[in-house]
């Protein structure tokens, strides 16, 4: 389990050292999850950049920087299929190591194709490493430390939001883009270092019948009509949080807010308080339950939407605010529920939830882009705040059954 090396367990160890071990357990799953997804998002801050060095439009930018989400989407699943045979320590190294292969070619993609087609290497490496880790969580954490264990996880992938970007628009602006792969790169490997040091050799666990093929596997989560919707709210999930904070960029560099690159970087410590706030999620759901968690956190950022369409930089920075508070929270929650409802076969349950998750991101790139693009901003906005009343909706059928209520 992922812990500081040596540490002591005992069923009489002191509440000050079971403490420390507890944050010290956190703090490198949160660190792990940093340097797994840091890629992920931090090309965002770069976007208006990037589409000036590629000379394309910001929905084609969009689109291909978001396109880490199709390979993430493939991966989830794949993974989740292969789950029950995979080594997790082994494969979330190989993923880590991977990931900076391709992360260090896009320093030279000559074209935006080439681009497209290395950022979905990248997502595949991504979501590998993801879907293994959370798969690791949900099978050596006990029932008690799952959801601070997940909550820690989603806190890391908050925070990379926040210090990818500030770390990607600092490089670009002293080094050139360029450089800003590079430094990514290293930061994969760090990653692999990291999990080297810190996860141990553990076999699968929950590994399916015999009898039971991936595929039946699957077929049966969806069936299940509250893992159907916890995949349907993760799609809306990422749906609204790439067309916020995928286009949003061009909104910032543009008249009348007219930011600099450096400043476009800064912008994003509107990611702070969701770092604090996504570490409740565990504890909140465990006092008031994951229907009003998820309906809370998705009304906070609802909320939200109306002050990022101002053209004062006050009100447009409180409106990131409260859409990246609310959708983490909700992100973190609906993880959280997904290894509670699914009794069997946890790693195609993640696998599943995380594939529909990536693809909600890249359904809004693509279609939020489109919108951006012919009708502007507003529009851009109008769509994401549809895709949170969707997941309000779906949220009233996250029900357990009575045999994962009881587990749980």
């Amino acid at each position: 389990m992922m812990s500081a090396p040596h540490e002591p367990v005992t069923g009489t160890m002191p509440a000050t050292a079971r403490s420390s071990g507890t944050l010290l357990r956190s703090t490198i799953i949160g660190l792990t999850a940093f340097l797994t997804v840091v890629d992920l998002f931090a090309t965002q801050a770069i976007l208006p950049s990037l589409a000036s060095a590629y000379r394309v439009t910001p929905a084609a930018m969009g689109f291909a920087v978001n396109a880490s989400t199709m390979g993430m989407a493939v991966a989830g699943l794949v993974i989740g299929f292969l789950s029950p045979h995979i080594e997790r320590r082994l494969g979330i190294l190989l993923s880590l190591v991977l990931l900076a292969v391709p992360t260090t070619l896009l320093a030279v993609a000559p074209d935006l194709t080439t681009f497209t087609i290395l950022r979905v290497a990248q997502g595949l490496c991504m979501a590998s490493a993801f879907a293994l880790t959370l798969a690791y969580l949900g099978e050596q954490c006990s029932s008690m430390d799952a959801g601070g264990a997940f909550a820690a996880y989603i806190t890391g992938n908050v925070a990379s939001n926040l210090i990818g970007r500030l770390v990607s628009a600092a490089v670009v602006d002293s080094f050139g883009l360029a450089s800003n792969f590079y430094f990514f790169a290293l930061l994969n490997l760090a990653g692999a270092v990291l999990v080297y040091f810190t996860i141990s050799h553990v076999r699968p666990m929950h590994a399916m019948p015999a009898m039971q093929s991936p595929l039946e596997a699957t077929i049966a989560h969806w069936r299940n009509p509250s893992l159907r919707a916890a995949f349907a709210i993760g799609f809306c999930i990422l749906f609204a949080f790439i067309g916020t904070f995928t286009f949003v960029n061009f909104v910032l560099v543009r008249a009348p807010l007219s930011l600099s690159r450096m400043d476009l970087g800064f912008v994003y410590f509107v990611f702070l308080p969701s770092v604090v706030t996504t570490l409740f999620a565990g504890k909140t759901v465990a006092r008031f339950g994951t229907r009003p968690a998820i309906w809370g956190s998705l009304g906070l950022a609802g909320v939200g939407l109306p002050l990022m369409l101002s053209s004062h930089l006050p009100e447009v920075l409180a409106g990131m605010v409260l859409v990246g508070v609310g959708t983490f929270f909700a992100q973190a929650s609906a993880t959280g529920f997904v290894g509670q409802a699914a009794t069997e076969n946890r790693g195609v349950a993640s696998g599943t939830y995380l594939a529909c998750y990536f693809l909600g991101g890249l359904v809004g790139s693509a279609v939020l882009g489109q919108l951006f693009d012919r009708f502007g901003w507003t529009a851009c906005v109008a769509g994401v705040a549809a895709s949170l009343a969707i997941a309000m909706l779906l949220t009233s059928r996250l029900v357990l059954t009575s045999s994962a209520a009881s587990r749980a």
